[in-house]
């Protein structure tokens, strides 16, 4: 694998970390929490500095029903990370106290209620437009080369059972409030267990990359029947 490739899936198995440890705002605090923030920052604007070329190639060639699912989660993901990092920036108290940022606190604290929870979301399912590639790497380091039918059944079946768990913890945990704003703030609940809260968020990850990765073979299967390049 070329160098290039393999910062490119360090970065996105880092900002996917990230974002996880940042929906745990409770657990840590505001200081850990935006100083994680600053680095999704950072990680953010390199992760789309190396995929330049994707940029430059939008314009050209046929627009497929997969190419257009992609297309359309990478513009929900980058617009919701915006929406996230500029509201933290405007709320910040400790990173980014020194920039001449006055009033919008009350849009500004509405804008990263949303951008959180759709991010999340968001970066999931971008998440699972790369499953096949992130398993194909698994295989190989755990040399399933050799069972390819047992682990695909396997996997399915785990993957199956995990996104229905995800879905379970998506309804108990109320996320549509927090994705269609219904509340001013997001109730925490400070005596949860670490454990216990990236477990769910953990499961919830699943049900994304579950739905995507899945449209996504599907999509490309419909492509293949219907001769489209």
């Amino acid at each position: 694998m070329k160098a290039k490739a393999k910062v490119k899936i360090i970065i996105d198995f880092l900002m996917t970390a990230g974002l996880l440890f940042l929906m745990g705002f409770q657990l840590w605090g505001n200081v850990a929490h935006e100083w994680v923030g600053a680095f999704m920052l950072i990680l953010f604007v390199a992760h789309h500095i190396l995929n330049g070329n994707w940029y430059k190639n939008i314009g050209k060639g046929r627009y497929t029903p997969i190419r257009v699912f992609w297309l359309v989660i990478n513009v929900l993901v980058f617009t919701a990370m915006l929406a996230v990092m500029y509201s933290g920036i405007v709320m910040s108290r400790h990173v980014f106290v020194f920039l001449p940022l006055k009033g919008g606190m009350a849009f500004a604290r509405r804008l990263h209620i949303l951008g959180s929870y759709w991010s999340f979301l968001l970066m999931s399912l971008h998440l699972g437009l790369h499953w096949s590639m992130f398993a194909g790497i698994a295989g190989k380091m755990g040399r399933w080369g050799n069972k390819p039918g047992r682990m695909k059944y396997f996997c399915f079946f785990a993957g199956l059972l995990i996104a229905v768990y995800g879905v379970v913890v998506f309804i108990r945990r109320d996320i549509v409030s927090n994705l269609l704003l219904r509340n001013e703030f997001v109730f925490l609940d400070f005596e949860e267990s670490a454990l216990h809260l990236y477990l769910d968020y953990l499961a919830m990850t699943g049900t994304f990359v579950f739905v995507s990765h899945y449209i996504s073979k599907v999509l490309r299967a419909l492509n293949s029947k219907g001769g489209v390049d």
